[in-house]
């Protein structure tokens, strides 16, 4: 008789080996949660069309940049990604707890055109240096332009965007008004899980303190450890 073991055997996927939709429930599925862009843009006409993404960060501050994953439609471009090339502008909302089944309805796969910030009930207020619109209800917004766009696959892109302007809603700011805090609490914002359907919020936090080099080191010799730790604070 074979004992069997407690835990099965590593596996190794080959990514060229496998299909499309197999590779991304695997990455979906373990680079979790992402951050969810809201994304709102206008076409030539200035038709305004909004939907999330969550193959979305922060890369950088200086300059202040953000980068979406768009991936393609089997059919025809995505209407985010046709407006951000026509124009060159969008906005990124972030998503609170209490907007997300509002979030969920722009998902909906409307034909082009369609406004899909009108189906779901939702104002807008105007930007301040583009086109895109920003969501009146959501606490967070990112007027940006494009930088860059990199062709990562055949009808995926990479947009690489410059924040411009930064709105917060003013119950999220603490502190010094000259240099103030977010209130990561109060933001309360969702992400994306694994599967189509989960999420999480992120006031499920835990906090970590970053180790100091010099903490690590032992003491010099003829140096009492109390002193050190005494420098140290």
């Amino acid at each position: 008789m074979t004992d069997t073991p407690l835990n099965p055997p590593d596996r190794h996927f080959d990514m060229a080996a496998l299909g499309g939709d197999e590779r991304y429930r695997l990455l979906a599925s373990s680079i979790m949660p992402r951050p969810i862009a809201w994304v709102v843009t206008c076409d030539a006409t200035g038709r305004v069309n909004a939907a999330p993404y969550s193959f979305f960060n922060m890369f950088g501050s200086n300059r202040p940049v953000v980068a979406l994953g768009l991936l393609p439609r089997p059919d025809r471009p995505k209407d985010t990604a046709a407006n951000i090339l026509a124009t060159g502008e969008f906005v990124v909302n972030l998503v609170p707890y209490a907007l997300a089944e509002a979030m969920n309805q722009t998902c909906i796969d409307a034909p082009p055109g369609t406004d899909e910030l009108d189906l779901a009930g939702l104002a807008t207020k105007p930007s301040l240096a583009i086109r895109p619109p920003r969501i009146t209800a959501s606490p967070v917004a990112f007027e940006c332009v494009l930088r860059h766009r990199i062709e990562t696959g055949p009808g995926q892109l990479l947009i690489v965007g410059e924040v411009l302007h930064a709105h917060f809603a003013g119950h999220l700011l603490t502190g010094d008004p000259a240099r103030p805090r977010i209130d990561a609490d109060a933001l309360d914002l969702v992400g994306r899980m694994h599967g189509p359907t989960a999420y999480t919020r992120t006031r499920d936090q835990f906090d970590l303190s970053r180790p100091v080099w010099q903490d690590s080191l032992p003491p010099k010799q003829g140096e009492p450890k109390e002193k050190l730790e005494n420098d140290n604070g």
